[in-house]
């Protein structure tokens, strides 16, 4: 049965694949982005562009901290709009408990107000911080984040908890997993190595190279976010908030990813070392039991596999090289 979803973030990268995959299976959608200049507007048009030629797609440019949003007649809300960054969130913290905290908290109340109990949030790998054993399980106490972004992910899941306790909602937090791919924040260190490498600049690699982290294919991610909004559809007594990992299922070390993407790229890599830096975390790893369990979520593409998915789409978009 098809379904009326109010997307928001609709326009970012995980946001514009998962309303394509929600428009190929038949559902009607709704997309709330506001464009933050975190990255080009024109990135983000180029994402919608397909959507925007679908019967079944509208979209409205729409602030979730200040804007009312069109809940009406939706059978679920996926909030996936976000102020992203761990490093930029170090210079301005209150913009990002603005955007991720207020801003959630007031999806939250607007799909409570429009009596819609199913709600998917797309919370981040980074609440675990830098002191959860590996890999990293859902029900670790995930109380020490070491950014202001950290922060604000984990508040808005400490809110998902409260909606569904006191108000009978079905809430699947998601803690995405480094996710990449086509179309990936150009910030990123997938995306960002591999520019420099195909212009034959150096890549500034933070540490020794031995920081790892659990990298999710977009494909997969997506996967996982369709399996949460039938998650939230099923029926069980009283409300329900549950952290879920969405992961890759591997630790790449960094040093390692870098020569992948140079190998993949034909080119040699030239690195400059620095220091390691405030806010990251020396290591991600998804534990993935109960994603597997409740989600029926096994990810399918591999390191080895999705980056040179990743490169061939980047020399599409900015042509090779020379």
């Amino acid at each position: 049965m098809s379904l009326r979803i109010l997307v928001t973030g609709a326009a970012g990268f995980i946001g514009s694949h998962v309303c394509e995959a929600l428009i190929r299976r038949g559902d009607e959608v709704v997309g709330v982005d506001n464009f933050d200049p975190f990255y080009p507007r024109a990135m983000k048009e180029h994402n919608l562009a397909d959507l925007l030629r679908e019967r079944r797609f509208r979209f409205l440019e729409a602030d979730v901290a200040h804007d009312p949003l069109p809940v009406e007649r939706m059978a679920v809300v996926l909030h996936l709009a976000a102020k992203p960054g761990v490093r930029p969130s170090l210079e301005n913290p209150a913009s990002y408990s603005e955007a991720n905290v207020t801003g959630t908290v007031r999806v939250f109340e607007a799909a409570r107000r429009a009596g819609i109990g199913r709600v998917v949030f797309g919370s981040s790998s980074s609440v675990y911080g830098d002191a959860t054993p590996a890999p990293f399980a859902e029900d670790a106490a995930a109380v020490w984040p070491i950014s202001p972004y950290a922060a604000s992910k984990r508040a808005g899941e400490l809110m998902a908890h409260a909606f569904a306790h006191l108000y009978g909602m079905q809430i699947a937090c998601l803690r995405f997993f480094t996710v990449y791919g086509p179309r990936q924040r150009p910030d990123l260190a997938i995306h960002r190595f591999t520019s420099l490498i195909a212009q034959g600049q150096p890549v500034r690699m933070h540490g020794d190279g031995s920081s790892e982290r659990d990298y999710t294919y977009i494909t997969d991610c997506v996967a996982g976010v369709l399996s949460a909004v039938e998650w939230t559809g099923r029926p069980r007594a009283g409300g329900r908030a549950e952290p879920l990992n969405i992961g890759g299922g591997a630790r790449v070390r960094l040093d390692r990813l870098i020569e992948l993407i140079g190998r993949t790229l034909g080119r040699s890599v030239r690195i400059e070392r620095h220091a390691d830096q405030p806010g990251d975390v020396r290591l991600t790893a998804a534990d993935l039991r109960r994603a597997e369990r409740e989600l029926d979520y096994r990810p399918k593409v591999g390191i080895e596999e999705g980056i040179p998915h990743f490169v061939r789409w980047y020399e599409e978009v900015h042509g090779r090289q020379s």
